[in-house]
């Protein structure tokens, strides 16, 4: 069986993981307010995910 002489140091190892590229985030329009959202999430700004409401918008205050 083969068996290697040395431990590999991490940078080696970690070498092996390091060439890809990270992509953005895929953004849909909301067809509930029609603003961008990441696909499969609920809307930041409506709440709505699956045309029902998830989550309640959170609300402004002015002081």
């Amino acid at each position: 069986m083969a068996v290697p002489k040395s431990k590999q140091s991490k940078s080696r190892t970690n070498k092996r993981f390091a060439n890809y590229k990270a992509t953005a985030a895929t953004l849909v329009e909301c067809p509930h307010c029609h603003e961008l959202k990441e696909a499969h999430r609920v809307c930041k700004n409506c709440g709505f995910y699956d045309g029902a409401e998830v989550v309640a918008p959170k609300e402004e205050k002015n002081n």
